[in-house]
């Protein structure tokens, strides 16, 4: 398996609103059409705001550095449309650079939720999965009253944790990206695989 996405410790996506090891992902209440997510630095500062488009044959999601939606980072589009499978495509809306992809394998998730973590070349780097089937099963019967956990890594190494906090009316996530130590994973594409596993395999939850 490739480590492609490895990116030195001095990159500026080390420092700043990329840079922080933990966050925390809240979703708007009361949003009528599509969803969106304010997305938190530990001392409670907004440094993302996300937004999904409703009424889109594709899935497109948006992150901002605001919820002012003056400037946008990321971009997050499927490539087929109401596909269980879907893969998304991850690119810099600053520089129009394509930072990789993340693809749902739609049959296992019916059980369990596993996504791959693509390069830019579409190769295999990483993981995202459920933390366990007889957890993944329960949700599935009992939706919101169980809470979801995912482990990133790329290759066998962990890099990002992500917790659902348990919460029936409102979707709170912890994002953690403290076993990253060694930078193997663009936090660009962290951020992107923490708001799609709000939006889509979060409605399971809700």
């Amino acid at each position: 398996m490739s480590t492609a996405l490895e990116q030195s410790p001095n990159s500026a996506l080390a420092t700043g609103r990329f840079g922080q090891r933990r966050y925390l992902i809240r979703k708007k209440f009361f949003k009528l059409f599509g969803d969106a997510f304010h997305i938190y630095d530990d001392a409670g500062n907004v440094v993302f705001y996300s937004k999904m488009k409703a009424f889109k044959l594709k899935e497109d999601l948006r992150v901002f550095s605001s919820e002012e939606m003056n400037e946008e980072v990321l971009s997050i589009k499927a490539r087929g449309i109401l596909d269980i499978g879907a893969t998304y495509d991850v690119t810099d809306s600053a520089t129009g650079q394509k930072v990789g992809a993340l693809r749902r394998k739609g049959l296992k998730s019916i059980l369990r939720d596993e996504w791959l973590i693509l390069d830019v070349n579409d190769r295999e780097v990483g993981t995202i999965q459920e933390d366990s089937m007889v957890l993944a099963l329960v949700r599935r019967l009992l939706t919101n009253l169980v809470p979801q956990t995912f482990q990133g890594k790329v290759g066998e190494t962990p890099v990002f944790t992500f917790r659902q906090r348990f919460n029936p009316i409102i979707q709170k996530v912890e994002l953690d990206f403290s076993l990253d130590r060694g930078g193997a994973l663009d936090r660009r594409l962290g951020i992107a695989a923490a708001v799609l596993l709000c939006a889509i395999e979060g409605r399971q939850q809700g």
